[in-house]
């Protein structure tokens, strides 16, 4: 923003510093003044040893020692308050260069302001804060569109290595070439989507209404139940009406992306999941576990990136796009909860989406068990 110039905070400082000094300083003349001339009658004269005095004298000879008085506090008030101003304003300084440096693309740069706690070390430490998750968030992002562009890249190539064969090779049977086309699109629109509803949980644009997190949960566990069925699983739900407020649709799609990852990254046959909710003091808890084989902590701790896979996602016919749990996570923040990914000890992994209690309970049905 364009600002006409005007005066700098120190030189105001310093006006008001030698402003109150001078006001401070008449004022203290001007009560000894009275103080003194009070009991002195006008007329009245006073004599000591040989000089002769009264009240007009006093005051004639008063007045030029007063504005003596105030010229030094006048100029003592500018000189001090200009050298005071400076060393108070110093923390300014040193965050309004770092907030240069910040704009200008420095995100490393750090103020670290010492001394004891006081308004400018607590902006200091709130703007250090602040570069921290500035610097994390843009390393993330360029990390996510780096690999965005890898995983967009992958199915254009093998589309175009796919035409090109069609194209050289005329009599070559097209009906497998139009499969593998197929194939290879439904996975860009796939990953095409996901990125769209991506950035729509990231810029929290949407409207929040009250839910019911377990409706909401028993909703993803019967959709995804004939997926379960297939391969060998078992559903279990059950759980208390957990009432929050946010994105139905969101809501719906984050639930539906964990009892998803947790049917395709579970044990070959006769593996479990459990969905369950609960509410507490001010938060509703959704937890989904699986069984499946023992995972590290540091393969969990990645497993929310976008497009990072665990060991067995590339290998299933359900390989998804990379985006499953990343999606979890930001729509757990767009609704300011939290994502909580803890291995199991006997294998298989327990996520757990911690979400504000609604203001307002919902009224809903009794504690549904349910198993599938």
């Amino acid at each position: 923003m364009d600002r006409a110039p005007g005066l700098s905070v120190r030189l105001k400082l310093t006006l008001s510093y030698a402003g109150f000094l001078v006001l401070a300083g008449a004022l203290l003349l001007a009560a000894v003044g009275v103080y003194f001339l009070r009991g002195l009658p006008d007329g009245a004269i006073y004599t000591t040893g040989d000089l002769m005095i009264n009240r007009s004298v006093i005051m004639r000879s008063f007045a030029p020692v007063a504005a003596i008085v105030l010229a030094f506090l006048l100029m003592f008030g500018l000189v001090g308050g200009w050298l005071l101003a400076g060393r108070m304003l110093a923390p300014l300084t040193r965050i309004t260069d770092a907030t240069r440096m910040a704009t200008s693309g420095s995100l490393s740069h750090r103020i670290r302001l010492p001394g004891r706690r006081d308004e400018f070390r607590e902006l200091a430490d709130a703007f250090d804060a602040m570069l921290v998750r500035l610097e994390a968030h843009v390393a993330e992002q360029q990390r996510f569109a780096a690999n965005a562009s890898h995983e967009l890249r992958t199915p254009l190539a093998i589309a175009q290595a796919l035409l090109d064969v069609a194209r050289n090779d005329r009599n070559r049977d097209t009906g497998e070439l139009v499969d593998r086309l197929h194939a290879v699109n439904t996975r860009a629109i796939d990953l095409t989507e996901a990125l769209l509803l991506l950035s729509r949980a990231d810029q929290r644009s949407f409207t929040r209404v009250h839910v019911d997190l377990s409706l909401i949960a028993e909703e993803a566990a019967e959709t995804l139940l004939p997926l379960a069925e297939k391969r060998g699983l078992t559903i279990e739900t059950s759980g208390d009406v957990t009432p929050t407020t946010g994105s139905h649709a969101l809501l719906l799609q984050m639930t539906t992306n964990l009892v998803h990852n947790a049917i395709v990254h579970n044990l070959p046959e006769q593996g479990t999941v459990w969905v369950t909710t609960s509410v507490h003091s001010k938060t509703v808890v959704l937890t989904v576990e699986n069984t499946g084989e023992k995972l590290a902590p540091n393969l969990v701790s990645s497993l929310v990136e976008p497009f990072q896979r665990g060991t067995e996602r590339i290998r299933t016919d359900h390989a998804g796009v990379g985006l499953g749990l990343a999606i979890v996570k930001s729509i757990t923040q767009a609704h300011d909860g939290t994502l909580t990914l803890t291995p199991r000890p006997a294998g298989g992994l327990r996520v757990r989406v911690r979400l504000p209690l609604a203001q307002s309970p919902l009224i809903g049905p009794a504690p549904w068990p349910r198993t599938s």
